[in-house]
Parts: structure tokens; sequence; C-alpha cells
């Protein structure tokens, strides 16, 4: 969320900035300028109100000290009272219109994000690797998963629906090997501590990082008692919302954390889009990757987190390209997004498998998290960073695509086989 009074103080620029996201400014702002000279009125009217009724209850109380009647200021200060009341009112009644503003405000892009229209004015910041080449046409997972019989959608469309899968064998042991090895990885040489956080959480943690209250429609909701819970979108959720209405010790930032945690997504208004096998899911497993900054170090902290999870697919031996989106493109409570999309040859196109993203001080805002600088009495929003390190499903999948072999046989890359305890998935026996 954004601060009051910097977009009190700063609205062309906030009007600019959701222009470059592709917003009607007056469609979000709504009457913002109108309700707060309203709030500002209420409190100052209220102020000075508040000085004459102190200034009557002096008079009153001379007035009976020495025996006159009072009655009549006594009576003002009721009026008085009745009329502060009102504009009180009236003052609480604009700051909950002026926070449903807010709220429903997305951060704004960092002036280094390109600006553009559409994902097609994203910026390729690099790439790594080369495609594979193969003599013969190159399999989609959903056909080599079915022929090595180790992905089963049919069955899990059974269990549960559709956008749900079922691993059997070492395709079930693959997911396992890639989430332990990036967890490794990340603990190992990067210098994350692990976390394992609940895969529920109530709706304060959801506010916190954003995803409620414009995003319900994308989530799982659980009804439990007199409050509701929802499963995780993300462990961002979880991650983030440990140090919530806390404040960290400057010393220690920055704070990196790590967890392996499912995912529940509802992928409401996505219908129809990549219904063949598991690249869309309404549940899947990630590893990911969360920062809590000093608003200097925060850029720095973001090309850090994204080398981190570019070196997963690095020692996975897997081509992929950084984008940095465009303006359109970046989430709701991001300032700057990379996305890391690995190669397909299945599909024949590179696919994200890695948001890497910098909230500044939007999600801390949200959330109440702040740390207190070094000999400063006051605290500050730290700035809050997380990115995927990596989706393990799409992972499988890029690997399963990269790896096959002519006879539909898949090779395991060098880094998993002491994970996997073998060197290559070959068709299962059913």
């Amino acid at each position: 969320m954004l601060d009051l009074n910097f977009v009190r103080d700063n609205l062309s620029l906030v009007e600019e900035k959701l222009r470059q996201r592709g917003m009607n400014p007056a469609d979000v702002l709504k009457d913002f300028q109108t309700i707060d000279a309203e709030r500002r009125q209420a409190i100052t009217q209220s102020e000075t109100l508040k000085a004459k009724r102190n200034q009557a209850s002096e008079e009153i109380a001379k007035a009976k000290k020495s025996g006159q009647d009072g009655s009549a200021q006594i009576l003002a200060t009721k009026e008085m009272r009745e009329q502060i009341q009102e504009l009180e009112k009236k003052s609480v009644d604009a700051d909950a219109r002026l926070r449903e503003i807010l709220t429903a405000l997305p951060n704004l892009p960092n002036d280094s994000v390109p600006v553009g229209k559409s994902e097609a004015d994203n910026v390729e910041a690099r790439r790594w690797g080369t495609a594979p080449t193969f003599d013969f046409k190159p399999k989609p997972h959903w056909e080599l998963g079915k022929h090595l019989a180790v992905l089963d959608l049919e069955r899990a469309a059974k269990l549960t629906g559709a956008r749900f899968a079922v691993y059997w064998g070492l395709g079930a042991r693959l997911e396992r090997a890639l989430a332990n090895f990036m967890l490794d990885l990340h603990t190992g040489e990067h210098g994350y501590t692990e976390v394992l956080p609940p895969f529920m959480v109530n709706s304060e943690s959801m506010y916190g990082t954003g995803q409620l209250p414009k995003f319900a429609q994308d989530l799982f909701r659980v009804p439990h008692g007199e409050k509701d819970l929802w499963l995780i979108p993300t462990a961002e959720v979880p991650v983030t919302n440990l140090y919530r209405d806390e404040v960290l010790d400057a010393a220690k930032l920055p704070i990196s954390l790590t967890a392996y945690t499912p995912c529940f997504r509802s992928e409401a208004g996505s219908y129809g889009k990549d219904v063949r096998g598991i690249i869309r899911q309404h549940q899947f497993q990630k590893v990911e990757l969360v920062k809590f900054s000093r608003p200097e170090a925060s850029y720095e902290e973001l090309e850090k987190l994204t080398h981190n999870a570019e070196t997963v697919l690095q020692k996975l031996g897997l081509h992929y390209r950084v984008m940095t989106l465009s303006t359109a493109d970046i989430g709701f409570s991001a300032a700057k997004t990379y996305d890391i999309e690995v190669w397909l040859p299945g599909q024949g196109l590179f696919r994200e498998i890695s948001s890497c993203s910098n909230f500044e001080s939007f999600q801390a805002r949200r959330a109440n998290i702040r740390y207190r600088p070094e000999g400063k009495n006051k605290t500050e929003l730290v700035h809050t960073l997380n990115g995927s390190g990596l989706a393990v499903g799409r992972t499988w999948v890029a690997i399963v695509e990269n790896y096959q072999q002519a006879d539909g046989s898949v090779i395991i890359p060098e880094a998993l086989r002491p994970y996997m305890g073998t060197d290559r998935i070959t068709q299962r026996s059913v």
C-alpha cells in the first residue's frame, strides 16, 4: 500500500505511473482529492471546536467559583460536543473511504522499469546456454509422461478434477529430488534460512502481501469458524507475514528465507489456457525465496535473488532467458519484476519458471514490518522481495522435455543424480 501523504503530495506522479500501468487514474483514485479535503476540513474544524470548548469549560469553572450562572456556557459546550462528535464521525468515514482507495491502488513502477502497453513490451535482459538440438521431433511433457507412465492426469481428474496431477515412480522422485536440490543449493551456497510455514493462512496475512481484497477470486477459501482461512497461493504469503507487526533488528538485515510448499490457485480467468499437461495447475509445488532488506540495498538484493534463482537452471544445464517486465505486465504489488523463462523444446517456446520482484515498502506498509536504523529512535519500513527458486513442476517439465531421448527415456542431469539414484527415467511397468 502507498503512503497517504505520499499520494497526496505526489498526485501527478501517481497518476502518471498509473497511466504507465495502462490504467485510468480516475478509475483507481476515484474522488481521492475531494474525500481527502473533506477529511482535513473535518479535522481542522473539530480541533478548532475542541479549543473553544476547552476555553468555555474554563469560563464555566470560573463562573461557578464566583457564584454566577453559567447555564448559557454549559448549553454552548453541549452543542459544541455534539458538533465535534459529528465532525469526528465524518473524519472516520473519510479515513475508511481513503483506505479503501489506497488498498486498491497498485504499487508504482520503479523508474528503471520499461514503459509498455502489454507483455510484448517486456525487455530481454540476458539469456544463458543454448537450446538442445534433436535428430527427432521432440515431444511435449504430457506425451512423454504418459509414455513413461510417470505422469497421470486421468487418475488425478478422477480424484479431484481438472488441473491436478499424479506422479508415479521416478516421476514422483524427480519432483522430490528437485525440491531437495533447490533447498540444499539455496541454504548451502546462497545463505538462505529454510522455513516450513503453514499451508493455510488467515485473511490478515493475505492482506499483508496484497492478495486480498483484490484477488479473492484467484484463491481457495476455507471457512473456519468465525474466520476464513485461505490455502496459500505461494509461500510468499506466510513467509513474508512471519514478521508482520514486528520491528526487525537492523544488524540482521538482509534476512533471506527459503521455503518449499504446495501452492493452491483457482486460476480464475485462465480457463482455456494451458489445458495440456501441468503448466497451469490448481495445486503445484514451489521453492520460494524471500528477502527483507534495507530500502537503500533492496535493488542490489533483487539482482542477487534473481541470480540465485538462475543458478538452479545453470546447474541443471537448462537454457533460459531473463525478461524485465514492462509497466503493463508487472504484478499489483511489485515495483520491478524479472521473469526467468526456461526453454521447452517439446512446445517450442520459453515459459516463465520464476518471477523475482522487489515490492519496496508496499507490502511492508500493509503488513507493518519495520526496522530501526542504527542511531535512530524512529522506525522505518523494510523493503520486501521474493521470487521462485524455482517452481518445481515447471522445472520437472523442463527436464523431461530438454533431456528426452529418441526412445522416449529421459536423461537425469548430473546435479540431480545423487538425489535420484539413477541417471535415466525409463518406461515404468504399470
